[in-house]
Parts: C-alpha cells; structure tokens; sequence
C-alpha cells in the first residue's frame, strides 16, 4: 500500500499525528505492534490513575470519621482493583479504534521499521513482513522501563508493567527510584496496605521538581508510613529466597532490606533498536533521535516525535509535538496555512499523581538563581484555604517565582489536593508573558483551591490577605 504518512507507533504522540495528518487531507497508516493507544493508555498515564484513584476512595473511607461518617468494615479486593485498572485502559484503546476509523486511517498491526527511503516494513504476529510506501514517516515508537544491570526484570524484580497487574498485593515492596513512576506507585501500594520503602540514589525524592516541594513530599510520605532513603543506592538484589534481599549502599555504610518484591523505576529507554535507523543512517545520540524544531531527522521524509526525541518524556509533550510535525509537513506542501510554532519546552507542566498531588511549570527556585534572576517568591499554604479546609486536604502549598525585575512568571510549583487540575492557569500565564499585577487583577473564584495562586502571589509583593 502507498500512504502519504505512516505512523509507526500508535501512543499519544503517534495516534495524535495521525489524526491530525488525516484533519489535513493526507492519506495515513498508522503501525502497532501491540494495542492502540499505546504504553500511555495501555500501561501507563491512564490505568495508573485508576489505581491512585482506587488509592484515593480507600484513603478516603480510612479517615471517614473526620467527615461525620461512620463506616463499617472495609478492605481492598486487589484482584478487583487491577481488573478495574485493566477495563479502564480497555475502554480507552478502543476509544483511539473508534477514531481510527472516524478519521479513515488504516491500522497496520505488526513490528513497523525503515525498509528504506520513503519505506516501512510491517511484520505481523505470525512472521509475516510487507512493505508499505509512505511519502513521509513519522517514528513514534515510545519508550520502556529502564533495566539496571543489578536488577535484572524478573517473578520478584518488577517493572512498572508488572506492578499494575500483580496476581496478589505484597505485603511488602521496595521502591528503587523516586521520580513520577516510583512515588505513585509508592503511594498506591502504601495506601492499601503494603508496607514501602523508597530508595533514591539522589539527595531527595522526585529530584526534579522545586527542593521545598521534594521536602513537602517526603516529610507526607513518612508520616503515612512510607521509608524513605535518599543518596542511598541498590548495588545488588538476592533473590533466591521467597523474597527479595537488596543490598543498599548508603552515607553511612550498608544495609540489606528484606521484602517480597522490588520495583526498579529508575526511567525509561527509548524504543529506538530494530527499527531502521542505522541502515538509513538516522542519527542518534544517547538514546534519542536528534530532530530539529520540526521534528525533522537528518534524514529527508523522515521525522521523529515524543519519547524517542530530545525533551521531556510525557504524554503532553508527544501530542503537541506530534501536531507541530504533521502541520510543519502540511505547510510545505500547501495544505496548512502557516508554519506552527515550535515547542517551548521551558513552559511545558509537570504533574505527579502521587497523594499530595505535585504540579509543577518553569524554573525551580535554584534554576531562577542560578540563571541570574532577581526574585520576588510567595508561598501560600493550603492550610490557610478555606476550600481546602472543608475538603480535609490541607497540606501542600503553592510557590510563585518572580522576576523582581519585570514581575515575569518564572515558575509555579504546588503540592496538595488536586493541583494537577491547577497548574494550566500558570502554563497559559507564562505563555502570555503575564505579570504578578495581571495575575492580581484576574479575579479567582472563591472558594477554591485555585485561589491558591492569586494568595501567592499576593505574598510574594508583600501584600498577603489570608496570611
């Protein structure tokens, strides 16, 4: 079959493109050699969510009596947990079949790779490969998790797709990395009942986002319960007895912890073997394919989006690029009326699904020093909101970060209830270049957790009202 645009990879970055290239005229294939949707919808963002949300309602129902509610006895059913899991990502697979053919894209099912210019080879489940001409191909292949060679994926050493769908819940886990994937997972196995322990090769959990939030975070974390170790390292995992023995090197010398599964969530690698690059010549570096703002390989008809590129590794980022690609090539060609704008990856949000929720957008504190930047910083707790107050979800905060200079949006970093719902007001804000004086005469909604914001920024002038 001849297409304008193939596809290979069907997650958020390459379903995206190819709806977005069929909205534009062209004719589109799109390959899979597994589920439509992806590692997104199958394996990731949205059946993860089902779980926190699973962790949420227990959570919840564990302090009724705060609410006025008595409760009689409850329990997690875990096989009924990852099955609802399991039916939620389900349904949003054959979500993305339904638009496959709304949009008149043909699914080529199979291992898709380069076969050459202008050349996709599609190999079936049963071994058979067919060749398919595209005038253009867009690599969306996505990434995995990580392997370390000390934690060998196995029965009792887990991946984060092996956590979703245990066959029973462990009575205890380690968690080896403490970024988006570890802490949620964390946080959901905590919650109903199993005993977690965190280990971090970094001097604090989820490493990346502002140091008082990383403080917030773990100072909530052990007050459920939760083991936290930072600047400690796993240097070996034993696991031929009924559990799991890891070998843990810290400040203060070694330990061995003892649990019935590990959970290695140390990132991901890009799936970027097998599919064609070295023999056309693509070039990579460190795992990733270097494209330019367009997405564009150095390779002519040949482009590359999402995980597999330069950047942050979200879903969010996959499907805007993915739309900057498709309408960068339509442009070319006639078909789209002007180039798109490239990505800002300095304004792109950053949310974890743990509880308390953590959203983030922009420089840190120490990144805005660090750069230079005069500031002007408020901080506002949720224990001053009075929604947050008649939600029982007090702790957290939001942080606002100036430019003392020109009263610039540098950052916005927030930790509680439902933030992950918040942070767009920020990412639009500092995508207009708006100022702490326009945020002030933008009148927020009382009562909210939203108002937040407008209180933070209040106290980073000095002017705080519920302070």
């Amino acid at each position: 079959m001849a297409y304008d645009i193939i596809v290979i990879g069907s997650g958020p970055g390459g379903y995206v493109a190819a709806i977005r290239a069929s909205q534009l005229g062209y004719k589109v294939a799109v390959v899979e050699k597994e589920n439509l949707g992806g590692i997104c919808l199958n394996w990731g963002c949205i059946p993860t969510k089902a779980l926190l949300k699973t962790a949420s309602v227990y959570e919840s129902m564990t302090h009724a009596k705060d609410y006025g509610i008595v409760a009689g006895e409850f329990k997690a059913d875990f096989d009924a947990v990852v099955k609802r899991s399991r039916g939620v990502a389900d349904k949003m697979s054959k979500g993305v079949q339904f638009l496959m053919k709304k949009n008149k894209i043909d699914v080529l099912l199979g291992f898709g790779k380069l076969a050459g210019p202008g050349k996709v080879e599609v190999t079936d489940k049963d071994g058979i490969a067919t060749i398919h001409e595209g005038r253009h191909i867009i690599l969306a292949t996505g990434a995995r998790s990580r392997q370390l060679p000390t934690m060998p994926f196995g029965p009792k050493i887990l991946g984060y797709r092996d956590a979703m769908v245990m066959p029973k819940q462990p009575a205890s886990m380690i968690v080896v990395g403490s970024g988006a994937i570890g802490v949620e997972f964390a946080y959901f196995y905590n919650s109903i009942g199993t005993k977690v322990t965190i280990v971090e090769f970094l001097p604090r959990l989820v490493p990346v986002e502002d140091e008082e939030v990383s403080k917030e975070l773990e100072r909530n974390f052990r007050k459920k319960g939760i083991t936290v170790m930072t600047n400690s390292s796993v240097e070996s995992v034993d696991t031929a007895g009924a559990g799991v023995k890891a070998r843990v090197k810290t400040e203060t010398g070694e330990v061995i912890l003892e649990a019935d599964v590990l959970l290695s969530a140390v990132g991901i690698a890009s799936n970027i073997e097998n599919i064609g690059l070295e023999a056309m010549s693509v070039k990579t570096d460190k795992g990733k394919v270097l494209v330019d703002k367009y997405y564009r390989t150095n390779v002519q008809g040949v482009y590359a989006i999402g995980d597999i590129t330069p950047g942050q590794a979200l879903a969010h980022v996959a499907s805007k690029g993915a739309v900057i690609c498709v309408e960068a090539i339509a442009h070319a060609e006639g078909k789209y009326k002007h180039m798109p704008e490239p990505m800002d990856y300095g304004n792109i949000p950053g949310c974890t699904y743990c509880s308390p929720e953590i959203a983030s957008v922009g420089m840190t504190e120490k990144q805005a020093r660090e750069a230079g930047y005069e500031l002007k910083i408020g901080k506002f707790p949720f224990s001053a909101s009075g929604k947050a107050s008649a939600s029982g979800a007090t702790e957290g905060f939001v942080k606002v970060i100036f430019d003392a200079k020109y009263g610039e949006l540098l950052g916005t970093h927030m930790i509680g209830y439902n933030v992950t719902e918040m942070i767009a007001e920020s990412v639009v804000a500092r995508k207009l270049e708006t100022t702490w004086q326009e945020l002030l005469d933008s009148v927020h909604p009382h009562p909210t957790m939203s108002e937040g914001v407008k209180d933070a920024v209040e106290a980073a002038l000095g002017e705080a009202i519920h302070l």
